[in-house]
């Protein structure tokens, strides 16, 4: 069954992982649990990739995770991230940019990172674009989508997906890779499938356009991974399960000021 012991709950669940051995165990537990939900939903082995998200996690514990196995990291902020990038070149260690980007901050993700996961507007996808054209780069980008209809989320609405994917083939450095979206946060799991299984609707969709290249799904984090294997995952972004509990609250990844203009523009 899936593990949503603690979802939306203050209680630590997830001991912090401070060394390799450590780190190698919580991979082992997670990877087990990804390949048990496979088996529940008749899928096979190996079809979800596990991203693990360091987002606040400080760098010489990054280091061990990386030793344990980690070669791409996710992470929430662009500042943050290309930080990391840098204090952490001497590594063997990709960047995926999973949170929303300020579009000042285009010009750093175009430069380091692996892949986008949070692309909810032509602002964004404009300027990116034109970074990575400059660069000579391309860049996978997963279109995020609020699946869950809350305010305090970044992300397209159901209704405009389409009608956007339809604008990115016009810009030519970013490849398309899927949708992504983040659910609610809920110890109900009954509210929560409903956000994967339209995001897998949406997919199909688009799927049927040829708008979304792979079509792949990056939905489930530490709380409800399993539940989103079921529905169909491609991706999941798994912090605390790896890393330990954070000391922050998702409100402060995820502000109230997602409905309106950027912070800082």
């Amino acid at each position: 069954m899936p593990n949503t012991a603690g979802v939306g709950s203050a209680v630590p669940i997830h001991p912090t992982a401070t060394t390799v051995r450590e780190f190698a165990r919580n991979l082992e537990i997670v990877g087990s649990r990804i390949d048990a939900a496979l088996e529940r939903a008749g899928r096979t082995r190996g079809e979800v990739r596990l991203l693990p998200v360091s987002k606040t996690v400080p760098e010489e514990r990054i280091r061990l995770a990386v030793a344990a196995g980690c070669t791409v990291l996710g992470e929430n902020k662009v500042q943050e991230a290309k930080r990391k990038w840098r204090n952490l070149s001497d590594l063997d260690v990709q960047w995926s940019v999973i949170g929303h980007l300020q579009t000042n901050k285009a010009k750093d993700v175009a430069e380091f990172a692996a892949e986008f996961q949070a692309l909810d507007n032509a602002r964004a996808a404009e300027a990116l674009d034109r970074r990575l054209q400059g660069l000579g780069r391309q860049l996978d980008v997963y279109v995020q989508v609020n699946t869950s209809g809350e305010q305090s989320k970044y992300g397209l609405g159901p209704d405009q997906v389409i009608d956007f994917l339809k604008t990115l083939p016009n810009y030519t450095a970013l490849r398309v890779r899927g949708l992504m979206t983040i659910a609610v946060l809920s110890s109900d799991i009954e509210r929560v499938r409903p956000c994967f299984r339209m995001l897998r609707n949406l997919r199909d969709q688009a799927r049927e356009l040829d708008l979304v290249g792979d079509g792949e799904l990056s939905m489930g984090m530490s709380g409800d991974y399993e539940v989103a294997i079921e529905e169909g995952a491609t991706c999941v972004r798994v912090g605390q399960a790896i890393f330990g509990d954070r000391a922050l609250p998702d409100s402060h990844y995820w502000p109230a000021t997602a409905s309106g203009s950027e912070p800082g523009k």
